[in-house]
């Protein structure tokens, strides 16, 4: 046997790595749908005025953390308007998210620390899908520097499986999905203000598993959008200035 055939095996096992099949997941109908976020982001554009108006930023520092395969740029709609609502937005300097590494937890702690270092105040966490499970997990790892937690479209709740994204989540990150590469209690709220948002439109992720139950979050808002419609179409955009409203101090 060729002695890299260790190393091949070993990088391809956990990202082929099967599991129980979930019991549930959205449509295929659903899914689909998303192809409709170009057309989501020419209406936020041509809105953004009117959403960053409706919004009433109160200065509060705002880290935003992309989903799976997603980058800044494509939270940059979503940055852009919650500035020019009155909040200080940030982007979360680590690039592509291609899945959690053991020290995710600690580069956002390094982030949440440059942020912070002007005026000390917590920063409030908003991340869509698996980056609403990074949120989550930090404000549980640094409670005392985050001042609310703003998922969108996030499995946090229920089957980790129950989506149309957890091949692709083993096949990028190299872990199993329902054991992540550092300490993760999906279901537990972290002990921060906790707002859900979730579309029965999701299309990706099954709704009651980004709704969650109570007890697993403070609040959950439906928003009537896609998976991909969080952070770009006006739906979404709007509901994050809901959310953020709900934790204004």
């Amino acid at each position: 046997m060729p002695p890299y055939a260790d190393a091949i095996a070993s990088f391809w096992k956990d990202r082929l790595t099967g599991g129980p099949r979930a019991a549930e997941r959205p449509g295929i109908q659903q899914l689909l749908a998303n192809m409709s976020v170009p057309f989501d982001l020419a209406r936020t554009r041509a809105q953004a005025p009117m959403l960053a108006g409706a919004i009433r930023g109160d200065g509060r520092h705002i880290l935003l953390i992309p989903g799976l395969l997603a980058s800044e740029q494509r939270m940059e709609p979503l940055r852009a308007i919650l500035e020019a609502a009155g909040y200080r937005a940030h982007g979360w300097d680590m690039g592509r998210n291609f899945g959690p590494k053991p020290d995710s937890l600690e580069r956002i702690d390094q982030r949440v620390d440059a942020i912070r270092r002007g005026n000390g105040a917590p920063v409030t966490l908003v991340g869509w899908s698996l980056g609403g499970l990074y949120a989550r997990e930090y404000a549980k790892f640094a409670a005392h520097k985050v001042g609310g937690v703003v998922s969108m479209g996030t499995p946090f709740s229920g089957d980790p499986r129950a989506n149309h994204a957890w091949r692709l989540y083993q096949l990028v990150s190299g872990f199993p999905v329902d054991r992540p590469p550092f300490p993760c209690t999906r279901e537990e709220k972290p002990p921060v203000p906790t707002v859900a948002l979730w579309s029965r439109r999701d299309g990706v992720i099954l709704p009651e598993c980004a709704r969650g139950r109570a007890g697993e979050r403070d609040k959950a808002i439906e928003v009537d959008c896609t998976h991909m419609g969080f952070a770009a179409a006006p739906e979404g955009i709007a509901a994050v200035g809901k959310a953020l409203e709900t934790m204004r101090g």
